[in-house]
């Protein structure tokens, strides 16, 4: 099971591609996509989906886990994040790859074991899990791979994955 994650936003849109087979995951791909606050926001969302889009058909994945948007309290933010997870999603569709949302203090839980681990120690747990040679950098990075794990552990799929199939 091939599963890209993506940690949604305009200014930084992390991404990260796990790939599971015979009990173990590994990362195949993982960066992050970056936008200009002077660039037009409907130009930084078309990058951010034609990114998506050129993912999806290099890696072709199985599915796409996007973190939910933490509401807090700024609503700015907020707006802005859930405009980057539109343009996530219409890359997702457009390519027939289905998609899954989870909260942030599920990915972590599923990562960290505790739903309000600090992005530190998801960086360590997923470098952990991943066998990689250092902490993902940046952190967008780290959290993208994190819903892509959290996602390979919660999919029924993740069965086949444990059973070595």
């Amino acid at each position: 099971m091939k599963v890209l994650g993506i940690d949604p936003g305009t200014a930084a849109c992390g991404y990260g591609i796990v790939y599971g087979s015979g009990g173990s995951l590994q990362a195949v791909e993982f960066g992050w996509l970056r936008t200009s606050a002077q660039e037009r926001l409907e130009l930084g969302l078309r990058r951010i989906h034609d990114a998506v889009a050129y993912l999806i058909a290099q890696h072709e994945p199985d599915a796409v886990a996007l973190e939910e948007s933490f509401v807090g309290a700024d609503a700015r933010t907020a707006l802005s994040v859930g405009q980057a997870r539109g343009a996530v999603l219409v890359a997702c569709a457009t390519a027939g790859v289905s998609c899954a949302e989870y909260p942030p203090a599920s990915v972590k839980s599923a990562v960290c074991g505790y739903g309000r681990a600090e992005k530190a120690q998801v960086q360590r747990m997923v470098k952990s899990i991943l066998g990689l040679a250092e902490v993902p950098k940046p952190h967008h990075a780290a959290d993208a791979l994190a819903v892509a794990i959290c996602h390979a552990l919660a999919s029924p799929l993740a069965a086949a994955i444990g059973a070595g199939r």
